[in-house]
């Protein structure tokens, strides 16, 4: 085309006719880019505080998003690693998590515990726990989905897999513990704590977990020495929480 031609005699879409109205801008769904993944995840978060993790849904927070139950799949695959991005934990695999700790001897499932756990925020340097623990803490909603997210995905599943009773009470021992170690180690860095090898504090603070764990616990909620008696067949809930 040449240059010299003028704007106005470039080909464009034809012009609605004098007295009726242009077309109407099409409606429907949002495709599936940026601007969509940030509402499904403002959405996500509303629903898992007010309706629970167990009842949340893929479908019902792409309704309240207004995209297709697809999109949130695109963007983040499952609720699982939904609920992760949501509370700042993407990179999260808990899944993973569970398997390694669960590959060994029951005697030592609290030491590969810590283990599986600082080795994964080691590789970052704690980079990531100094910036999603303090958001978590100051942040009432997300101090709600934390507890959903341990109990669910991570901690529920390893208590409910080894069989034991008080199986809350125990994951909420366990997760005591390691929030006082994230704490002092990558926050707070209290030394040598903070300099430790993964390996060493998992030597140091497995024991602790693996009494919270497989130790007997009284009809008083205390814990004893020993490993607590497994739990009747069919007595765990589907959701052990």
């Amino acid at each position: 085309m040449p240059d010299d031609v003028p704007p106005a005699d470039l080909p464009g879409p034809p012009s609605a006719p004098v007295g009726e109205a242009a077309p109407a801008a099409r409606r429907g769904r949002r495709p599936a880019g940026q601007d969509a993944r940030g509402e499904i995840l403002d959405a996500a978060r509303a629903e898992f505080v007010e309706r629970g993790y167990e009842a949340t849904s893929l479908r019902s927070v792409a309704r309240r998003a207004g995209v297709d139950p697809g999109t949130v799949r695109h963007w983040f695959g499952d609720k699982q690693h939904l609920l992760t991005a949501t509370i700042g934990l993407g990179d999260i695999e808990p899944t993973a998590i569970v398997r390694a700790v669960l590959d060994g001897p029951v005697d030592r499932l609290g030491e590969r515990l810590v283990q599986a756990v600082t080795a994964l925020w080691d590789a970052d340097y704690g980079d990531t726990v100094r910036i999603v623990l303090p958001a978590i803490l100051g942040d009432p909603d997300l101090r709600t989905l934390m507890p959903q997210f341990l109990g669910a995905e991570l901690l529920g599943p390893i208590v409910r897999r080894i069989g034991v009773d008080h199986a809350p009470l125990r994951a909420g021992l366990v997760a005591s513990q390691m929030a006082g170690v994230l704490l002092t180690r990558y926050v707070v860095r209290v030394e040598p704590l903070a300099s430790l090898p993964s390996a060493e504090v998992a030597a140091l603070v497995g024991p602790t977990l693996q009494r919270y764990l497989t130790g007997e616990i009284s009809a008083a909620g205390q814990l004893a020495p020993g490993l607590a008696p497994p739990m009747a067949q069919g007595q765990n809930s589907s959701h052990g929480e």
